[in-house]
């Protein structure tokens, strides 16, 4: 698969350079007095993981048509997204939602848009 995602026009999206990945491993954490402390994962998909994209100086229709698949989504439905990974044959395919973007008209018929993909664990 192409890194990206796949839009609502069947196009294949992909964010610009510079994507930028945040990983949090969720823990239950027991600190005692002496300084000792215990850690153990909260459930079996215990990384959160954001990322942020952004498509910068495209064309309005390509704009248009990229947030209208996230309105489409509205931060509900989870859909594909493939993003670079050295670690596992160059790429890695995962769910996210994006419940969050913003655009912005740059000059003439040239806009940008920019959003945080969440990671989702489901089927």
């Amino acid at each position: 698969m192409a890194l990206g995602f796949t839009d609502l026009t069947n196009t294949q999206r992909i964010p610009d350079k510079g994507l930028n990945a945040t990983s949090e491993p969720v823990l239950f954490l027991t600190q005692f007095g002496d300084g000792y402390e215990q850690r153990v994962a909260n459930g079996i998909n215990n990384l959160k993981q954001t990322f942020s994209i952004s498509f910068d100086d495209r064309t309005k229709e390509e704009i248009d048509d990229i947030i209208a698949f996230f309105v489409n989504k509205a931060g509900v439905t989870s859909f594909d997204f493939t993003y670079p990974d050295s670690n596992n044959s160059g790429e890695t395919t995962i769910k996210v939602i994006c419940e969050s973007w913003s655009q912005s008209w740059n000059y003439d018929e040239f806009y940008s848009c920019s959003g945080t993909f969440r990671r989702v664990y489901e089927s």
